[in-house]
């Protein structure tokens, strides 16, 4: 299970993340030094102990180590979103009050997302079924949005598969594929539990 990353972590991880590429503790130090006085030791620690927990991969590079963040801030930021969502007694009613938190920015990520994994939600124009570009009032549309002959498509897609038949994931990509997390990615609770 994920834990959510102290505050000085959560300041490591970041640069890792933005930087995309491996990184040196020296690097890291001389970036968080611009905000905070901060000891080389102190980054040094911090580091070794994300390599422990399984947030960042390293490689020997001289004498310093590289380190490589091994999943994204997204699929730790959607990890920490489920982690707290499972918990919920009432998981509809914890959607609903998160939805009512989210800012108009937020709500139209939410609603690009949900295009993605759910392309079926919108109508023939790509406005969510029930607006524009649906089926006349006088023809009945099925589940899909769809009227008339479908020549033999269905509504999980033109191939015809339903969900189970592609593995659950929108676009077909091996898991992983698509968010670029990997089997042991701690973001998602497979990832090393040493020192969590």
């Amino acid at each position: 299970m994920p834990r959510q990353l102290g505050d000085l972590e959560d300041a490591v991880m970041t640069r890792v993340w933005q930087w995309n590429r491996p990184v040196t503790v020296r690097e890291v130090l001389e970036d968080l030094q611009q905000e905070r006085s901060i000891a080389y030791t102190t980054v040094m620690t911090v580091m070794d102990n994300l390599h422990q927990k399984g947030w960042v991969r390293r490689e020997v590079d001289g004498r310093a180590y590289r380190y490589t963040a091994v999943s994204t801030r997204a699929a730790y930021s959607a990890a920490l979103m489920n982690e707290a969502w499972s918990h919920s007694d009432n998981p509809a009613a914890a959607l609903v009050a998160f939805f009512g938190m989210m800012s108009p920015e937020q709500r139209e990520a939410l609603q690009d997302a949900m295009r993605i994994i759910l392309p079926d939600l919108a109508g023939p124009s790509g406005a969510p079924a029930g607006e524009a570009g649906d089926a006349p009032a006088d023809e009945p549309a099925d589940e899909g949005g769809r009227t008339g002959e479908h020549d033999g498509a269905t509504a999980a897609g033109p191939a015809g598969g339903n969900d189970g038949e592609r593995g659950g994931d929108p676009a077909g990509e091996a898991p992983g594929e698509a968010s670029g997390t990997t089997a042991g990615d701690p973001a998602d609770g497979a990832g090393a539990e040493t020192g969590r």
